[in-house]
């Protein structure tokens, strides 16, 4: 499974779990790992310690760090490079779907969890939350909750990007 992870918020839990569940060993990539913008505001560091923080339970399981390229086909050779052969790919991005589906069996996040576990959140709206300095703690869970608070990452997003989503949002509408 390949994510940003931006941050890790409930909707993430779940099919984390299925999928450290279900696996024999799990490899969940980290996305963007080359950006630092409105859209991907937490540091590789920080997201491995936010994933390492819900999946405290497992530990089969391998960080790859997957950059973003601005190149669709090198991409996907580095995906294949990086992850090597696999059962199964899990995306939720459609352009990412059609990149990778000759190579693997592609499925979506939702297909590993049943649908009395599926939570629709994703991480636009908590940094929306987050922007507006509110609220963003109800779609975390309390270990990410409290992760962001003591090292105030919610100060520092609000601070470089806050107003920046915000704009984005009212353009949006």
């Amino acid at each position: 499974m390949v994510a940003r992870w931006q941050p890790v918020h409930s909707g993430h839990v779940p099919v984390l779990h299925a999928l450290c569940s279900r696996a024999k060993h799990a490899l969940i990539g980290i996305g963007s790992t080359n950006r630092y913008n409105m859209r991907n505001p937490f540091t590789l560091d920080e997201r491995m310690d936010m994933l390492r923080l819900v999946l405290s339970e497992w530990e089969n399981y391998t960080f790859i760090a997957v950059p973003d390229l601005d190149d669709g086909p090198r991409w996907r050779e580095m995906v294949k490079d990086l992850f090597g052969p696999l059962d199964v790919f899990v995306t939720e991005n459609p352009y990412v779907t059609s990149l990778l589906v000759e190579d693997y069996k592609v499925i979506q996040p939702f297909e590993l969890i049943p649908e009395s576990q599926r939570i629709a959140i994703d991480g636009s709206l908590v940094r929306r939350a987050m922007a507006q300095g509110e609220g963003w703690q109800d779609f975390v869970p309390s270990e990410i909750e409290d992760f962001i608070a003591v090292r105030r990452l919610d100060k520092r997003f609000r601070r470089e990007f806050g107003l920046q989503t915000l704009a984005l949002e009212t353009i949006k509408k």
